[in-house]
Formats: C-alpha cells, structure tokens, sequence
C-alpha cells in the first residue's frame, strides 16, 4: 500500500494492528502517517502532547512537528527542545528561536540564534513554501534575520536595530521576501511613531 501511494490504505491497516497487537513502535509509525498526510489532530490525539523524555525520536519529532502545525507554539518548543537536546541540529535550532520568538521567550531564542550563526555553513539552506513560486535563502541569513525579530522583541521602539539585522539577511539572500515584507512593515510602524507626536502638537 505504501508502494502504491495508499496512505488511508496504510492508516487503516496500521490502526487494525494496533489494536490487535499494540505496542509504542506501531503506535509511533501510525501517528508519522498521520502526520505525513496533514492528519495532526490525529497523530497528537494518539501520542498525547506531554514531554516525554523516554519516547521514541520518530514519536519526538511528530509530536513537535505535528504541534507547530497546530500552532502550539509552547507545548511544540518543549518537543523540539528534546530533539535538540538528543542530537543537536541547526534546522532544529531554527525552529526552536520561530516558536521562543512565538512566546516571547527572547533568551531562549537568543541562545540558538547564536548557536545557529556559529553552525550554518554556506552549503545550508532554509526552503520557504509559503510564497508562490516556494524558494530558499542560506541558513545563516535565516538566522540574521531572526536576530532582527528579536531585537524587535526585545525592545520595541529600537527599530533601527532590528532593521540592521534584516538589511544583513537581505545582503546575504537578496531574494529574501519574508524580510523584505517584514522591513517594510517596521519601516511603516517608524514613520507613524515619529509622525504621532506632530499630530499631537497639532
């Protein structure tokens, strides 16, 4: 069924030996074919969302996975934390800074930034699926842009700062469009903060 592309086929035949012969390996597979198709509501309802630092590193990475697509951004952070702590990684890393950046976990995600420019090699690169055509920028300008995000976070009105940082991911990945939307949105909350005390002048 697998060969065929019949993942309900998969699904279905791995719920029956569950519950014929259950057991964690089984339970693990069938939660990542839920996964894989888009199920997560499904594969978490089988794998529960507490941290469990005996489970598998298949059951690990769904529930983390499976979490952030649910847009949990605390209870996945504590799942990609095990990941990172089992075996340390950079794409890891990014993930854990986007949902500490998420919860307003600024240390944290200072921590696997810095880890995450020491690491990125200019063979490392981060795809991003979400604009239309998908591309991909070097990992180390992810990070730099991530650096802006927290500076943003950490103090508000520094925008500047948090600007500097998204000019250097931008120098690196030219074609860059999440920064580049993200510069312009700090460019226009700039122009309003300082154009809000002439209004109150007036």
């Amino acid at each position: 069924m697998k060969d065929q592309g019949d993942v309900q086929g998969v699904i279905n035949a791995l719920t029956h030996l569950n519950i014929l012969q259950p057991n964690e390996a089984r339970k693990d597979t069938l939660a990542f074919f839920y996964s894989n198709s888009g199920q997560h509501v499904q594969a978490i309802n089988l794998l529960g969302t507490e941290s469990d630092t005996k489970a598998s590193d298949l059951a690990v990475e769904v529930k983390a996975r499976a979490l952030k697509a649910l847009n949990q951004p605390q209870l996945a952070v504590a799942q990609f934390d095990i990941m990172f702590g089992r075996q340390p990684d950079i794409y890891v890393a990014y993930d854990i800074v986007d949902l500490n950046l998420q919860i307003g976990k600024t240390a944290e995600a200072e921590t696997y930034i810095k880890y995450g420019l020491e690491n990125a090699t200019e063979k490392d690169v981060l795809p991003f699926y979400q604009s239309n055509p998908p591309y991909q920028v070097p990992l180390k300008a992810a990070f730099t842009y991530q650096k802006g995000l927290l500076e943003y976070n950490k103090d508000k009105t520094n925008i500047d700062q948090a600007i500097s940082y998204i000019d250097q991911a931008i120098a690196l990945a030219p074609n860059f469009k999440l920064a580049m939307q993200i510069k312009d949105l700090l460019l226009n909350q700039k122009a309003q903060a300082e154009a809000a005390p002439a209004t109150e002048e007036e």
